[in-house]
């Protein structure tokens, strides 16, 4: 059809369905008060849209003006060539292309459409269909740096057909304006179906998006001569995907818990968008898609929903269709949920909304299933927690079957009272200027111990490490009580060097608040050993001889480290000016000062200890045991001389309570 008008007449009619229909609006106005008293308001961010204030990287908002400069990165002012093949252009000669392909994601057309449906205020939805039109003037098709990627013009793709769907009852959504954005989401799937190889190559989240993004389009725009292969390509592809990335026991391929978000974003929209279209995936999709918010649901905060920051992170959020803060999944666990097991496992709160636009109404009157927190016990992707009443462990330890990102094997995060104690650094950027050029995905940045200043694997490119290592859980148990547990594993990363080196760490829980962390590390010959803990950013009491006293709220609290053989070099930084150490980065481009504590020591064999929690009391150590006293008892931990054992033996606590746990 090339006359717009009666294209649009066509596109009124059509008979495809989107997650929600334009006559929904005055009944979901309603619904939005329930959630609009909390977290950061669409109408307010809808407002900061129009005068050119615009959310990156899921922090900000930053000033991009209005319309932004679509192809200039808007922090460093760096302009990347137009009026060129997107083929032809090197995505890292102009500084790091991330914040350029993030602006022209148009997340922001969600916070428009939802602050619309609350206001009626077509104001946004004139200035979604502006940016649309000045982005096309901008970005003709397959020309400049924002069609390099196939996954970000599916995530376009994805946000444009929000956006239309949204505003289909507004005035200002013209048939001229209906009638070029359908070309353009034409181009895309070309785009996408081109290229896709590529994408399947990487076996990541690459190729799930563009397989989401010509799904999308073959189902909302059949008039289209490519839409029946274009729906047929997705569909199989996406079920394809779906049993070689998510593991049998929830984890994904890509091992990073943000990107694994934006994959349930990925599947939780295709699933909802084909069935509402009578085109439905397999039980076998739907259980790894349950089994993947499972485990999330496994990882996070009781309080807050937040996950630790583990693995590369950009901040994606390509689903911002609530007031939760960026780092709440409950929304995305609780989409999941839904779709996969027909009930909801959170209580009615703000992470309902994407229920609401992503379901209808309906969902929101679902049951909620009875199921709290446990322990994460993930053994083909490495995710395990040991869980306290007042906190928990998080470990990473994982034989690689997809390519890693980060040399960070047995990584450990600990949260207490629901405040952040040991973290991981996150992600600066994947291009930047020395020392923030991907650095954060060093050991030497991570909770883990470090030998001769070498990584655990080699860094052989830019995001390639090699070998792949491999790790083994050797023990994990809990005493009858709940009170002691148990949790031991090893990698092989530092068997690679000339004189190898064997690393084993185990979690030890004592009671609701303490925790106690053993390294064993053995060789035939002398090596430089250095213990790193990154700590959250909390006031500092007291620093002498490894032990760190923090101020928690309201409450102090200890890290101490040390080891049984020999006296460790101590050092404590915040925010080295002149390297990445002392730093966290919570999203993409944003990093905060941080407590890098760093124990040293030259030996052939050591095993360090640290304790974290509150008011701990005197440390004892023989050849063989540890005391360490604790508020009302004393925990006696018995140790082996043995790699071919557990690190510990044995764990007796005497005192106000008492227990006991054999490790074997």
């Amino acid at each position: 059809m090339s006359n717009s008008q009666d294209y649009f007449q066509f596109r009124k009619n059509a008979t495809a369905s989107f997650f929600f229909s334009i006559s929904n609006r005055t009944q979901y106005e309603k619904i939005f008060e329930r959630w609009d008293s909390v977290g950061p308001n669409p109408i307010e961010e809808g407002n900061q849209i129009a005068d050119g204030w615009i959310t990156l990287f899921s922090h900000g908002p930053h000033y991009l003006g209005m319309p932004p400069e679509w192809n200039r990165n808007p922090f460093t002012g760096e302009q990347w060539p137009v009026g060129q093949h997107w083929s032809t252009i090197d995505e890292f000669a102009h500084g790091d292309i991330k914040p350029v392909w993030e602006q022209s994601r148009f997340s922001f057309a969600y916070t428009l459409i939802r602050a619309y449906w609350r206001t009626g205020n077509e104001t946004y939805v004139d200035l979604f269909w502006r940016l649309v039109e000045n982005w096309k003037n901008a970005n003709p098709p397959n020309q400049g740096p924002n069609w390099k990627c196939g996954q970000e013009t599916a995530f376009r793709v994805m946000a444009w057909c929000f956006g239309l769907f949204g505003a289909m009852d507004a005035e200002c959504t013209t048939p001229q304006r209906v009638f070029s954005l359908a070309q353009m989401l034409a181009f895309s799937g070309e785009r996408i179906e081109r290229n896709i190889k590529y994408a399947l190559s990487q076996k990541n989240n690459h190729a799930i998006s563009e397989a989401v993004g010509l799904f999308t389009i073959g189902i909302l725009f059949p008039e289209l001569d490519a839409a029946e292969r274009w729906r047929e390509r997705g569909y199989v592809l996406l079920e394809r995907l779906a049993r070689e990335l998510i593991y049998e026991d929830g984890s994904f391929a890509q091992h990073s818990l943000n990107y694994h978000r934006l994959m349930l974003h990925d599947f939780i929209w295709a699933i909802s968008l084909g069935h509402r279209n009578g085109v439905d995936f397999s039980e076998e999709l739907l259980h790894r898609i349950a089994s993947s918010a499972h485990l999330l649901h496994q990882l996070s905060d009781v309080a807050t929903g937040s996950v630790p920051c583990y693995g590369q992170n950009d901040g994606a959020l390509i689903l911002p269709l609530n007031n939760c803060l960026h780092f709440d999944f409950r929304p995305v666990v609780q989409a999941a949920y839904y779709l996969t097991r027909h009930s909801r496992i959170y209580p009615p709160g703000p992470w309902d909304e994407d229920l609401l636009w992503l379901c209808g109404a309906e969902a929101l009157q679902s049951s909620q299933t009875d199921e709290g927190v446990s322990e994460a016990y993930a053994l083909k992707g490495g995710y395990f927690t040991l869980r306290a009443r007042n906190g928990y462990t998080f470990v990473r330890c994982a034989t690689f079957l997809h390519r890693p990102s980060q040399a960070d094997m047995l990584q450990v995060d600990i949260r207490w009272r629901g405040q952040e104690v040991a973290i991981d650094p996150g992600t600066y950027s994947y291009n930047a200027p020395a020392p923030w050029d991907n650095a954060l995905g060093h050991t030497a940045y991570h909770n883990t111990v470090t030998v001769d200043n070498q990584d655990q694997m080699d860094l052989i490119g830019r995001f390639l490490w090699l070998p792949w290592l491999t790790s083994s859980v050797k023990s994990t148990c809990r005493s009858e009580s709940g009170k002691i547990a148990y949790w031991e594993g090893e990698h092989n990363g530092y068997r690679r060097l000339k004189r190898p080196v064997s690393h084993s760490r185990a979690l030890v829980q004592v009671g609701d608040d303490h925790w106690i962390i053993l390294d064993r590390l053995e060789s035939k010959s002398s090596h430089h050993y250095r213990l790193h803990w990154l700590l959250a950013d909390n006031p500092i009491e007291g620093n002498a001889d490894g032990k760190l006293l923090l101020r928690l709220g309201n409450r102090s609290y200890v890290v101490q480290v040390g080891c049984f053989v020999g006296q460790l070099e101590s050092s404590l930084v915040i925010g080295d000016r002149n390297s990445p150490r002392g730093w966290r980065c919570p999203t993409y481009l944003k990093r905060n000062p941080a407590l890098s504590l760093a124990g040293s020591i030259e030996a052939k064999d050591v095993t360090f200890f640290t304790v974290f929690g509150p008011e701990i009391g005197g440390i004892e150590l023989k050849e063989h045991q540890m005391l360490v006293s604790l508020p009302g008892v004393s925990s006696f931990l018995h140790l082996t001389s043995s790699a071919e054992e557990p690190i510990v033996s044995r764990i007796l606590v005497k005192g106000a309570w008492e227990d006991s746990l054999e490790t074997h």
